[in-house]
């Protein structure tokens, strides 16, 4: 592990998105939350936010983190006659803490549970789910400064 320890503590953002691609008509069984397992989003939502605090235990080299903050936001996006991108639902998973390194591995670890959480619980209807654009958003904090990229 990298040590941090002279580093100076600062409040740090990490934002990371991404998307499941769908049927529409699993799009619609989430959304009506009569999916068989239960409430999807919900379950999906409570993953995310476990899995940024497990982080440190499924990454080798990463810090665990006292986390000051984590929010799990999953976006239903049905298909529409002006766009070709397939139904999806769409997670953004914001972490923050105070701290000597950034929460970026944290907010990435939240997005990718949730949404194989979904796949998981809708794979009895739907196993041709994809999981796609998983990526960092935004962080701030540090010494290295802020990083955007406009959803």
């Amino acid at each position: 592990m990298v040590d941090v320890a002279a580093k100076v503590a600062t409040h740090r953002i990490g934002v990371a998105r991404g998307r499941i691609d769908m049927q529409p008509a699993t799009l619609e069984l989430i959304a009506s939350g009569n999916a068989k397992k239960g409430d999807v989003l919900g379950v999906a939502r409570l993953a995310g936010i476990m899995a940024a605090k497990k982080t440190s235990d499924l990454i080798p080299l990463c810090h665990p983190l006292a986390l000051t903050r984590v929010t799990v936001e999953l976006e239903v996006c049905p298909q529409t006659a002006t766009t070709s991108a397939p139904p999806c639902v769409v997670c953004t998973a914001r972490v923050e803490t105070v701290g000597p390194t950034g929460v970026e591995m944290e907010a990435l670890t939240a997005v990718q549970v949730a949404l194989l959480t979904i796949y998981d619980m809708c794979k009895a209807v739907d196993r041709e789910m994809t999981i796609n654009n998983v990526r960092l958003t935004e962080k701030r904090g540090g010494k290295s400064g802020s990083f955007y990229i406009p959803p």
